[in-house]
């Protein structure tokens, strides 16, 4: 056994009654382990006697939500005993991401319609976008720039990166501070942040995906028939997200280091490390969508979506404008199309620290925590 009650913390006595029902829910499970080959959180409960919030709270973002425990489980509803982890953890889940946001005055935004406010928010960024062309050269807008330095006809460079790095920097500041409070409540043990192999391990499982196939044979659906769809369209959407990501990144580089200005040409490095990334971020926000509708509502969090789906949405349109952005750059559609696009990513920024994006990084966290234990259960 590697964990007891934490100090302070009471078997039963919790901060809200999700979590309440959560113990209950473990406490149960500890006591039947007939699904401990199936995922993470099973093992990592096993570790437990007693569960303080910070437990339930790692062992809720543990948690891939696979719905494989609730069809193999015999407590399962309509049993008496109404055991249903998945959706249990993935109203915890929801929970912990409003209780870990900083700063907490904003946590409302995850109960809150997501999508309705991330097209607020982009619908005003372009409109300030488009106010401030209109402003300098209202011809800008409609007019055909090609060659280096085209986009900045809209906005001046310094204006476009001082705009979006504040958005940029603000949404890593939010997160890296939500990230820090949620590894403390969760109790890391002493030396996680210089464990080299628990990392590595937590990088390998997060990378693949490894809990995301119930036990092997894939998530349940409302169907009851199990597919590795949402694993496939979550690679697509991460490792496309990964790439946009470093075709700004080597944009950037080029600007400063090598005095290259945006547009690119097709065959270079960033437009084609983006356009990768953008057709990822295309069929995989898609299929996720897709996904959804399809998951048996018993195993969902139905009531808190808003934020969830307003991420998935947002990284759709950053990829959808993006790319059309591309294909139209040397057209009078290329200044409404930049302001359009440069509006979606802005508001993407902005609800980062607000959304369903926050749960990679928790769960991550989890991850490396879980590889923790297990190394110091076998050597024991």
């Amino acid at each position: 056994m590697l964990a007891t009650e934490k100090d302070g913390a009471r078997p039963g006595s919790h901060a809200t009654a999700l979590l309440t029902e959560a113990d209950r829910l473990m406490t149960v499970c500890n006591s039947c382990r007939y699904c401990e080959g199936l995922c993470a959180v099973f093992p990592a409960m096993e570790m437990r006697r007693a569960f303080s919030d910070g437990d339930l709270n790692y062992l809720a973002n543990l948690c891939h939500a696979c719905g494989a425990c609730y069809t193999d489980c015999q407590f399962s509803p309509p049993h008496e005993f109404d055991v249903n982890v998945p959706k249990t953890l993935a109203i915890a889940r929801a929970e912990s991401y409003a209780y870990y946001a900083w700063p907490g005055a904003l946590s409302g935004l995850f109960a809150r319609n997501g999508v309705a406010i991330s097209l607020i928010a982009a619908v005003s960024v372009a409109a300030f976008i488009f106010g401030f062309a209109a402003f300098n050269d209202a011809q800008v807008l409609h007019g055909i720039h090609t060659g280096p330095g085209a986009f900045y006809a809209l906005m001046p460079h310094n204006a476009m990166a001082a705009l979006f790095g504040a958005a940029f920097l603000y949404a890593v500041a939010a997160l890296a501070l939500s990230m820090r409070a949620f590894w403390r409540d969760i109790g890391e043990p002493v030396g996680m942040s210089a464990d080299a192999p628990s990392l590595w391990q937590a990088i390998k499982d997060a990378a693949g995906l490894r809990y995301l196939d119930g036990g092997g044979v894939g998530c349940f659906n409302e169907d009851d028939q199990p597919t590795d769809r949402r694993k496939i369209y979550h690679h697509l959407t991460f490792y496309g997200f990964i790439l946009c990501f470093a075709a700004t990144c080597v944009a950037t580089l080029y600007h400063y280091l090598l005095g290259r200005e945006a547009p690119y040409a097709w065959w270079d490095l960033p437009v084609v490390l983006g356009t990768l990334g953008g057709i990822g971020l295309v069929i995989g926000p898609i299929g996720l969508l897709f996904a959804k509708s399809q998951r048996d509502p018993a195993l969902t969090d139905a009531a808190r979506t808003g934020m969830d789906t307003a991420f998935i949405l947002m990284l759709l349109l950053s990829s959808v404008t993006g790319l059309a952005l591309l294909l139209l750059r040397e057209t009078s559609a290329m200044g409404p199309l930049l302001a359009l696009h440069l509006s979606v990513v802005f508001a993407l920024f902005i609800t980062l620290p607000y959304g369903k994006f926050v749960h990679g990084l928790y769960r991550f966290v989890a991850l490396v925590r879980y590889a923790r234990e297990r190394r110091m259960v076998m050597h024991a």
